[in-house]
């Protein structure tokens, strides 16, 4: 019997392909849960233009996948038990949809299930400058108790040597709501940094 715990990545097409990948990684890496991958079309667009690496081995970082036309599969279920689902990165086109709760996509609807069934939703939102409207979406989805916006914003106090290791980091954000420990993320502790490892 399979005991993991499922969590959904839902990615759409934003910059940021970079950070579903992390994502994907880290959770491979943790034997305790599994990733359940719905990619919009544009994000499937944003990776080829971001990324040196090819669709189907982004889909192989994932245990399960599923096409955002596919308004019918598991994640479209609250039956469906998760632990809930990270969007990343998550476009203000996503955000409207999810704010609306048009749920005429996979993806969407996943967002609404999630919502509803009052699990953890993780929005990964990549835009810049913000609009009031885009600001107004954000600050009304915070206010539900189980929504996290996670912005990709830079850490600076890891001393960072590369983009990788900001793009980990970052990563490791976006799934600490999950429960997962990220083995090489570094935590703020007020006069040094421990580094889990």
């Amino acid at each position: 019997m399979n005991n993991k715990k499922r969590i959904i990545v839902g990615s759409s097409g934003a910059s940021g392909m970079p950070l579903l990948i992390e994502c994907l990684k880290i959770i491979k890496d943790n034997p305790d849960y599994e990733s359940h991958l719905i990619m919009s079309k544009g994000a499937e667009i944003t990776l080829s233009h971001e990324c040196n690496i090819e669709m189907c081995d982004v889909l192989g970082l994932a245990d399960y996948t599923y096409d955002e036309s596919e308004i019918g599969a598991g994640p479209a279920s609250g039956s469906f038990k998760t632990e809930g689902m990270v969007v990343v990165p998550c476009s203000m086109k996503t955000l409207s949809g999810i704010h609306s709760g048009y749920a005429d996509t996979l993806l969407l609807r996943a967002c609404d299930v999630t919502i509803k069934e009052h699990r953890n939703l993780v929005l990964c939102t990549r835009e810049t400058p913000l609009s009031p409207i885009h600001l107004r979406n954000m600050q009304e989805l915070s206010m539900m108790g189980n929504i996290w916006i996670i912005p990709p914003m830079m850490t600076f106090y890891i001393h960072p040597e590369s983009i990788e290791e900001m793009t980990y980091h970052i990563a490791a954000k976006l799934l600490a709501p999950f429960g997962i420990e990220a083995p090489q993320y570094k935590r703020w502790t007020g006069n040094e940094i421990k580094t889990y490892d």
